[in-house]
């Protein structure tokens, strides 16, 4: 496994902290804020490489980022 960046995981505690909680709460809102601009439709996909994936990806948020732009 090949490490990238310096960003420590915060350690495993018994109690969670109130600082936890807003990180975690932070970080929920920040989806919610992200997900009706990506907007992928809910469903099962089978794609045949990567490639696919990240093409139908980009497509979706293409598509829901000019319907957002336009009405």
């Amino acid at each position: 496994m090949k490490t990238i960046g310096r960003r420590q995981l915060p350690p495993l505690t018994g109690f969670a902290s109130g600082a936890q909680l807003a990180t975690g709460s932070r970080f929920s809102e920040t989806l919610s804020h992200f997900s009706p601009q990506l907007g992928i439709t809910k469903g099962i996909y089978r794609y045949p490489n990567h490639e696919a994936a990240n093409q139908h990806w980009l497509e979706c948020i293409a598509h829901n980022m000019a319907r957002h732009r336009h009405g």
